[in-house]
């Protein structure tokens, strides 16, 4: 739009894209959030040393914030969002509630004034009846959100979701709503400006949640249908308008499974999951939002809109899932985005040789991509994320990866608890299919070759040691051996490759992969694949829908040898309490010479601004403290040691 940009920073964002992306940079404090970006005060010093006229508070810290808007205002500056008044009013759950119900939109129940003590609680939750949700009045982002389904497990969700919400938002209101079973999250897009015209954009369904934080969205919702989708657009344009509503902003709502919606909150910023809506409608949210905020009248009427195919975005979170989604911080040693184009959107905010700190959202990039329909849109998912490499942190590509191919996910079977329902103990990736062994051994071999064709045309070595081709081979995957044949297929670039025999069947393989690449595109029996690659050792490790694949290639003979190497079993840490994550050690709830019994409370480890309790395995007496309240403890750290 040719507007000159100014970006803010903190100790933690020092080297961040958006710093280098922008015209000029400020830096405005130390890394916690609340020294930086939630200082009000820094923010406008900045706007005053640049001569900045306006500000887009982008997704999270102060988007929200009245005190913000107005104070932006005062000093004549514009804020890239919608008034202070409606911030006001749709920041705050309680009256964000009382005011959907008077523009007719249907509402949770619930009790929606500050609730002071967790005794109160209980009172409101028995009347309501369990299971109830305590939400954070100033919440956004899965913070302070907390579910319980008796009244012990209500008092310890007080105190966790009125201290998150404390350290989140500065405002530790919490208010109770009845917690609908099976819910699904769909939202609807709004967008308005100052001469009362309020459009909507249709819906993006959002139901696949991890701690009350999205993790797969899609445009538009399996589910609904034309009359529901009419109806929920509607309601939020009519509250929109109620409200006075000028910008780009959220209706959010829970779908019981017959389709009858209520309002869930309204969010009074941009979504970090506007792509999908944007490729779905050709509209471009942000600059609307830029040209609303500078006075201008929307062009765009509600007979305009016209979506147009379907929309995927998957998050990409510095997670383990293989350890319960513990979150994950370190250094991107290697980062390879999948390549770009009309289908496949990535939007980032990190580089290779960056870090991701345990001071902000776990969040690392999104992918977003387009289809002519939903199978499509989510087979193109699935091969952008193969082509996703990190290494440095762990990351839950895998699991998004997974995601895409599971049954119930393809068919659009979709709840708010289809994470907790489909991996109640955790993610574990599927197990592989014959046609999946089939294209790993054949990348697998394909590697080997390459490898072993560079290392044979190295200069000096004996006469009779130049490259030679042996065609038969054996790829080990799991303790199973996997005899193969190899003709060589000579081409040039993604034409060159092998022909190999497995079983009686032919797996032609053509790329033009060269050794190092992390990520081999190819075609085997002219079908498209991607895959995530590295040497480990003198094998190789291969990622390819949500399984990552140890595999080794031997000579017959070598094979023989292998199948009898005994395997090492790793050190019993059985009499340790270790931190699950890189994080805050906020709290000990025993000390030496205590006894625990299973699931009692041993300490609180605080990371990405999120409250994680670690409790005891089984019953024991703690010998020796190895950590105190306040140390940054980082992956495997050990905090607590028990009698043997």
């Amino acid at each position: 739009m040719g507007i000159k940009t100014v970006a803010v920073y903190s100790d933690a964002d020092k080297y961040g894209r958006h710093v280098r992306a922008c015209d000029e940079a400020i830096y405005i404090g130390p890394s916690p959030a609340a020294e930086s970006y939630l200082v009000i005060d820094k923010l406008l010093s900045a706007c005053r040393q640049t001569g900045a006229d306006a500000v887009h508070p982008g997704y999270g810290f102060l988007s929200e914030r009245t005190t913000f808007a107005k104070a932006l205002a005062d000093e004549g500056i514009t804020f890239i969002g919608p008034n202070a008044e409606v911030i006001r009013l749709m920041g705050d759950k309680i009256l964000a509630n009382r005011a959907a119900k008077e523009a007719g939109v249907p509402t949770v129940p619930g009790h929606w004034d500050q609730i002071p003590t967790p005794e109160e609680a209980v009172e409101i939750a028995n009347g309501i009846g369990f299971p109830v949700m305590l939400k954070a009045a100033a919440g956004g982002g899965g913070k302070g959100i907390r579910i319980a389904h008796d009244e012990a497990e209500l008092k310890e969700a007080f105190r966790l979701a009125t201290s998150e919400a404390r350290q989140a938002f500065g405002d530790d209101r919490v208010f109770i709503e009845k917690f609908i079973e099976q819910p699904r999250h769909i939202e609807i897009q709004v967008l308005g400006d100052k001469f009362g015209n309020v459009i909507h954009l249709d819906e993006r369904e959002c139901s696949i949640q991890r701690r009350h934080q999205k993790v797969i969205e899609e445009a538009p919702s399996p589910f609904l249908d034309a009359a529901t989708r009419h109806d929920m657009g509607m309601r939020a344009v009519n509250l929109a308008k109620a409200c006075g509503y000028d910008s780009a902003g959220t209706c959010e709502f829970i779908v019981d499974q017959r389709r009858n919606f209520f309002f869930l909150e309204m969010n009074t910023r941009l979504q970090v999951e506007h792509s999908v809506t944007e490729f779905t409608h050709n509209i471009d949210l942000v600059e609307w939002m830029i040209r609303v905020a500078a006075g201008e009248e929307m062009t765009i009427r509600q007979e305009d809109v016209q979506p147009h195919g379907w929309s995927v975005e998957a998050r990409v979170y510095a997670e383990d899932p293989n350890r319960k989604f513990m979150p994950s911080t370190g250094r991107l040693v290697r980062y390879r985005e999948p390549i770009e184009s009309d289908e496949v959107r990535v939007d980032s905010g990190v580089y290779e040789g960056g870090e991701i700190s345990m001071f902000y959202d776990p969040m690392i990039s999104k992918v977003t991509t387009w289809g002519r329909d939903r199978d499509s849109a989510i087979a193109l998912m699935r091969r952008a994320l193969d082509e996703f490499y990190i290494k440095g942190v762990h990351h839950n590509i895998a699991f998004l990866t997974a995601l895409m191919a599971n049954p119930r996910f393809l068919q659009g079977r979709l709840s708010t608890a289809f994470i907790a329902e489909e991996y109640p103990e955790g993610f574990a990736p599927a197990p592989l299919e014959s046609q999946d062994v089939d294209s790993i051994v054949a990348v697998a071999m394909l590697m080997h070759l390459r490898y072993l064709f560079r290392a044979k045309e190295v200069s000096g070595q004996m006469p009779g040691y130049g490259r030679r081709f042996h065609p038969d081979w054996v790829a080990e995957i799991n303790k199973k051996f996997y005899p193969v044949t190899i003709e060589e297929h000579a081409g040039r670039g993604s034409e060159e490759g092998f022909d190999i025999t497995r079983d009686g069947r032919i797996l032609s393989i053509r790329s033009d992969w060269v050794v190092d690449d992390p990520v081999v595109r190819c075609t085997i029996n002219s079908v498209p694949h991607s895959f995530k690659v590295e040497r480990v050792g003198i094998g190789y490790r291969l990622y390819h829908l949500g399984a990552e694949v140890d595999v080794m290639v031997y000579t017959a003979k070598v094979a023989e040898l292998a199948k009898k190497m005994p395997e090492r079993k790793p050190p019993d840490m059985s009499k340790y309490l270790v931190s699950p994550m890189p994080g805050l050690l906020q709290s000990l709830s025993v000390e030496a010479g205590e006894r625990v019994d299973e699931g009692d409370e041993l300490a609180i480890v605080q990371a990405m601004k999120m409250e994680n309790i670690l409790r005891a395995a089984r019953s024991g007496k703690v010998t020796k403290l190895h950590a105190n309240a306040g140390d940054t403890l980082s992956v495997g750290q050990i905090i607590i040691e028990f009698e043997q």
